[in-house]
């Protein structure tokens, strides 16, 4: 746990709260699109619309990020491989948390999707 906490920390507030936000958010909808039946649409199309959010947010904070890595290698010149690929590293976490965002939010609107569907076809039978 306190390495997902390190993670966060050096992925930057800015961008890694809000994923993070994002993931409970998700989470919380899954739970309650599995125990209500009403409203079941909107739960799956704002699951989808937060998922791609979150996904789209990790990308722009990752290339902020590198941005802000390239700008401090231009100003100091010479740099150093270890000091570079921890900076690309720090980039890079957006994404992944952006990516994993994506997942959980469309693993949940595949499970409500199948729930969907069962109740439709016990409806019909």
């Amino acid at each position: 746990m306190s390495q997902l906490i390190d993670r966060i920390q050096e992925g930057g507030p800015v961008f890694m709260v809000p994923l993070v936000l994002i993931i409970i958010t998700i989470i919380v909808l899954f739970i309650v699109g599995l125990l209500g039946k009403k409203k079941l649409v909107h739960v799956h199309q704002l699951l989808g619309h937060l998922s791609l959010f979150g996904m789209i947010w990790g990308f722009l904070g990752s290339t902020i990020g590198l941005i802000s890595a390239f700008d401090a290698i231009e100003s100091i010149g010479n740099v150093s491989q270890p000091m570079f690929s921890g900076g690309v590293k720090v980039a890079l976490l957006t994404t992944v948390f952006g990516l994993i965002t994506f997942l959980i939010g469309r693993a949940a609107m595949l499970v409500l999707t199948i729930k969907s569907q069962m109740a439709t076809t016990k409806e019909e039978s």
